[in-house]
């Protein structure tokens, strides 16, 4: 069981209304197949016969159809105790998922959600950084001052910020957020802040980040909440979006151009948003 740094983003999943449509558009999509035990309400996906995410059906119909992201942690009842005193909110406490981890549920101060991760037999997901498997994360926010701070005593992140042209962050980005994000077209008149996240113990930079955090700027609706983004790479960004819409999804934004490479914003058939990535070069 390969480990993952504390901090590192090591587990994806989805919650949806619909476990077989969700099986048949991401299979569809990445190519993804699909391991469960009769009749549980979740399953495994693998690409190429590795761990990629996890499908689940959702317990209660007033929950969010969103994906998740979930942080490794070595102690997670010590970084449960960490959200605590640096204004974060915890939603779950620790508790044993079977033989996979022990999970907890969490907010930061702006209201984004995530998850914790301390191994017991599973480290994570099996690939990553390949087509068909996570590779970035972003939080959306409109409380950058509350929120960078809290990631980096909680996390230990060092954290980078990009300038602007090579910032992800910037006006050339079609939907005014501070990153790649979703929402309203229409292009960023100023740019706005994107940050980076490095591990504790490395040299903050793109080489070396794990996710970052993004603005959520007056372009997008007020109504919007804070969020995290998970970004699966493709080996082509347009024809994933095409793929997307034929599979009974739509498109948030449009594939667009940024520094890492060609990217959109996809919503899948019920409405959970996710994002692709043709990288240009190494996001770490």
């Amino acid at each position: 069981m390969a480990a993952f740094a504390h901090s590192a983003p090591c587990w994806v999943d989805v919650q949806l209304s619909d476990l077989e449509a969700g099986k048949r558009f991401y299979g569809g999509l990445f190519g993804w197949s699909f391991r469960a035990d009769d009749g549980m309400p979740f399953a495994d996906a693998l690409s190429e016969g590795r761990l990629v995410a996890g499908l689940a059906a959702k317990k209660d119909g007033r929950l969010p159809t969103a994906w998740g992201v979930s942080f490794a942690t070595d102690d997670v009842r010590a970084t449960v105790a960490a959200i605590r005193e640096h204004g974060g909110q915890v939603i779950t406490d620790p508790v044993r998922a079977g033989r996979a981890a022990i999970t907890a549920q969490a907010a930061d101060p702006g209201g984004a959600v995530f998850g914790l991760w301390q191994p017991v037999d599973r480290a994570g997901f099996e690939k990553q950084n390949e087509p068909g498997s996570f590779c970035w994360t972003e939080v959306y926010t409109r409380q950058p001052e509350r929120v960078d701070p809290f990631y980096e005593q909680v996390f230990g992140f060092r954290s980078t910020d990009p300038e602007h042209p090579d910032d992800p962050g910037g006006a050339d980005h079609p939907d005014g957020a501070g990153g790649a994000g979703e929402g309203v077209p229409g292009r960023s008149a100023t740019p706005v802040g994107f940050r980076m996240w490095s591990p504790r113990g490395t040299e903050p930079g793109p080489d070396t980040a794990v996710g970052g955090r993004s603005v959520i700027t007056d372009a997008l609706p007020a109504v919007m909440p804070s969020h995290f983004l998970t970004y699966f790479a493709v080996g082509d960004c347009d024809a994933a979006a095409e793929l997307a819409v034929r599979l009974g999804g739509r498109i948030s934004a449009e594939p667009f151009d940024i520094p890492y490479g060609r990217m959109a914003v996809l919503h899948d058939d019920q409405g959970a948003v996710f994002a692709v990535l043709q990288p240009g070069r190494s996001l770490r």
